[in-house]
């Protein structure tokens, strides 16, 4: 009997200790539960629309940590508990939600878009007017922004077909295109250069904004390309009538009387050397023009009458061509 009650003591001195451990275990967990919910029930605020770039839960917040909303590390980690977040142009549609609330709607909601394009070759000034247009913003508002947000005066957006979000506002558009152009010519730089230097890149945008205007066909570019760096390397004027077709003037015909008239820098019958800044938004095949000229002697070029250019390295021989497609 003795023995049976010494290990009865024994059995409860171990048992009390448990109890007491499982009782500080449960403290914690309800602890943290409490927290957690807490975190959960917190107030995230943000822009009714926001965009989402591709890549991992953590650039999705990080991005979205840049633009002003109240998330953290940790909110990347809940992310990719409750899903995957949509791509592109979410409708969060409050400004004001519960963090979980939040982080679910990235997961589900989309916003409703409408596309938008911009053709190479195709200036600024008439972008903003067709953006205007198409998705009925104040076209004003457009220019403001543009001309806060824009590095340069022209050649700053990639031509492209843009998603763009109903209820997005003039100024968060030209961040967004702005921002998206900005991360397209980084990538072509450092893959076409082997890095990123701006003034550098303005200078190759510049050369290849010209080749755009003034290109008969994509094949082409490397040829117009080598006679504007033919005629830069001569001193001679480039004398091309694409560089007047900057700005409100991008489609309209060049004539005598406007290369007499027009005395901005854009005019190159007037002022030697390339323009002072880009003449249009400009394509890849451009721009690789512009850094891979095709080696000629030609210093000449006039469009035949089957609409290719005819390239001469002689001015006699350059006449002779004008009459011959003018014939």
């Amino acid at each position: 009997m003795k023995k049976t009650a010494k290990k009865i003591k024994t059995i409860k001195k171990v048992i009390k200790p448990k109890k007491k451990s499982l009782k500080w275990m449960a403290g914690v967990v309800a602890g943290i539960a409490v927290i957690v919910t807490l975190y959960l029930s917190s107030t995230v605020t943000s822009p009714k629309t926001v965009y989402i770039p591709q890549g991992s839960v953590f650039k999705c917040v990080a991005h979205l940590q840049s633009e002003g909303v109240n998330l953290y590390k940790i909110d990347a980690l809940i992310l990719r508990l409750i899903g995957k977040p949509q791509q592109g142009w979410i409708d969060i549609k409050d400004e004001k939600l519960t963090r979980f609330g939040y982080l679910y709607r990235l997961t589900t909601a989309k916003a409703a878009t409408r596309v938008i394009t911009l053709i190479p070759g195709e200036t600024t000034a008439l972008f903003l007017e067709q953006i205007s247009k198409e998705l009925h913003l104040d076209l004003e508002k457009l220019k403001h922004a543009y001309e806060t947000y824009a590095p340069s005066r022209e050649g700053n957006f990639v031509p492209d077909t843009y998603n763009i979000p109903n209820s997005i506002t003039e100024e968060k558009l030209i961040r967004f295109l702005l921002n998206r152009s900005e991360e397209t010519m980084k990538k072509w730089s450092r893959e076409l250069t082997g890095g990123y230097d701006k003034d550098k890149w303005l200078q190759i945008v510049t050369k290849a904004s010209v080749i755009q205007k003034e290109a008969a066909s994509q094949s082409d570019m490397p040829l117009v390309s080598s006679v504007i760096e033919n005629r830069l390397k001569e001193g001679m004027r480039l004398q091309m009538d694409g560089t007047l077709n900057y700005g409100e003037y991008s489609h309209q015909k060049v004539t005598a009387l406007r290369i007499r008239s027009d005395k901005t820098p854009y005019n190159t019958y007037k002022y030697k050397g390339l323009p002072k800044s880009s003449v249009c938004n400009v394509s890849k095949s451009a721009i690789v023009a512009a850094i891979h000229p095709k080696q000629t002697n030609y210093l000449y070029f006039v469009r035949g009458k089957n609409g290719e250019h005819i390239y001469s390295s002689y001015f006699s021989t350059h006449r002779k061509n004008i009459v011959n497609a003018t014939k």
